[in-house]
């Protein structure tokens, strides 16, 4: 097991950075986590971080074999977590990225309350408005609503997102209120960064799509919906960040008559990770919660859609 929790310390300390943040993860203290990868280090006779005084640097040796160890720590704990399923429990750690406003929001929260119903499940969260690969990166779960699809990674749709096209009263007093799609290219648009520039409409003639000036762009809807409160341009955001604000008139819905597709917040999953009873009943749930609220506008999906 002193293998194991070296192999555990050597994972811990490059996926984060640094021994501290690893020490934080197994609530030990930093140098029980670099001691552990020394002794690793002096098993394997070869160095697997460059060290410096602000940070941790893999050695060509520390990239080559973290894919490697990543995974072997990952079938011991899996197999000591089926082991476990004699007792009817669900057990084990589950590595899970979800989007970082949407986390804030919405996801931590749920995520608490799978925890507090599973004492033997233990959890790591990151927030990331980036799209991962999980199996590349050493996640269970990916959640995000970019299109990307990866090989041996399985897309699982959890609910619909709704969109809304929206700004200050008091910025369309000043530049006009639009009309029709093409006028937004003569206004000051709130882009988020990873959806890009380009927004499309479902018009009477069929769907739309508009290249829009970014006045301002961010990989953070909060900033962008702050931004679109001060004033300062037409914003196309998630329905649960702006709903408070347009109840308000703090903001109201520009091109009302114009359709935007629904974006579909789905879960990444490498394929050799689905069938573990905690990651299938994560799923579950998030499933059934996300469906319960006021994300999307879209029919809901069947429960189990997941399972296929």
């Amino acid at each position: 097991m002193d293998t194991l929790a070296n192999l555990k310390a050597f994972v811990a300390s490059a996926e984060t950075g640094s021994f501290s943040a690893a020490a934080r993860q197994f609530d030990l203290v930093p140098s029980v986590i670099s001691k552990r990868v020394e002794q690793l280090e002096w098993r394997i006779r070869a160095p697997l971080f460059t060290r410096t005084t602000r940070k941790l640097t893999l050695t060509d040796v520390g990239e080559r074999y973290l894919p490697v160890v990543r995974a072997l720590v990952r079938q011991v704990d899996d197999a000591l977590a089926g082991m476990a399923q004699a007792s009817g429990e669900l057990e084990g750690h589950i590595r899970i990225k979800i989007p970082t406003t949407l986390g804030v929001l919405n996801l931590s929260d749920l995520l608490s309350r799978f925890l507090a119903e599973q004492p033997l499940v233990s959890m790591e969260i990151v927030l990331a408005d980036r799209s991962v690969n999980p199996l590349e990166e050493g996640f269970d779960i990916a959640i995000g609503a970019r299109p990307e699809s990866y090989g041996q990674v399985k897309d699982l749709p959890l609910c619909p997102v709704r969109r809304q096209l929206c700004a200050a009263p008091a910025y369309l007093q000043r530049r006009g209120t639009p009309q029709r799609p093409a006028d937004l290219m003569d206004h000051d648009c709130l882009a988020f960064a990873t959806s890009g520039t380009r927004w499309e409409f479902q018009g009477p003639q069929g769907l739309v799509g508009v290249d829009v000036r970014a006045k301002l762009k961010s990989n953070d809807g909060m900033a962008l919906r702050q931004a679109a409160l001060d004033g300062m341009g037409i914003t196309l955001l998630a329905d649960y960040l702006v709903a408070p604000s347009l109840a308000t008139s703090s903001l109201q819905v520009v091109l009302p008559d114009y359709k935007l597709p629904d974006l579909w917040l789905k879960a990444l999953v490498p394929a050799n990770r689905i069938d573990l009873p905690r990651i299938r009943s994560l799923l579950h749930w998030l499933t059934l919660q996300l469906q319960s609220t006021s994300l999307g506008s879209a029919p809901a999906i069947q429960s189990d859609a997941w399972r296929q």
